[in-house]
């Protein structure tokens, strides 16, 4: 069973040992319909957003206002239309997180794959350049796979992690560790047996 999650921030528990936690608020969604074999479609609420496409499909599933957006979720057998029970997220220890890692853009290879780089000082002009990329005549090119400078980050990344706490009233869930992604990123949480 999925969850709809947003990624509040950082903090930490304090006991006898300080413990750093990722908050996630989890996202009030109302099933629209069964799109498939354990799939759903939801509908959650996000914003200001709202034109006649939305409009369409609030009419169709019978929302309110507030739902003005839509994905699709893994849910357990015999799920009916309406509201998802988070009390599951009571007894549960682990997770599966899925969100998008932070975009950095167009990014050298130092920081992009960890590399080197070359001495900074005494007349050097190597510094932070990738350095040399292929071999002579054999084969003559560049191999694919080759580790360059390119677009770093904004992928899709599922890690698993711990529940300290949750509080149900609230609906916040407070992950061990940290969860990749910038404050405010939607994500699904999936709970592990």
């Amino acid at each position: 069973m999925e969850f709809l999650v947003e990624k509040i921030g950082m903090s930490r528990t304090l006991s006898t040992v300080s413990t750093p936690v990722t908050l996630l608020f989890v996202r009030e969604v109302k099933v629209c319909e069964i799109v498939g074999d354990k799939r759903a479609l939801v509908a959650y609420s996000c914003g200001k957003v709202y034109n006649k496409a939305i409009a369409g499909q609030q009419k169709k599933y019978n929302l309110s206002k507030e739902f003005n957006r839509f994905a699709t979720l893994q849910v357990a057998d015999g799920i009916a239309v309406g509201d998802i029970d988070v009390s599951v997220l009571s007894n549960a220890t682990r997770l599966k997180l899925t969100f998008k890692t932070k975009g950095r853009g167009f990014s050298g290879v130092m920081k992009r794959w960890n590399f080197g780089g070359g001495p900074a000082a005494h007349g050097h002009r190597f510094h932070r350049r990738t350095g040399s990329i292929g071999n002579r005549e054999w084969p003559g090119r560049v191999q694919p796979g080759k580790k360059m400078a390119g677009h770093y980050g904004n992928e899709q990344v599922t890690v698993q992690g711990e529940i300290v706490s949750f509080d149900a009233e609230k609906r916040v869930l407070a992950v061990k560790g940290s969860v990749p992604g910038h404050s405010g990123a939607f994500g699904k949480i999936k709970v592990v047996k």
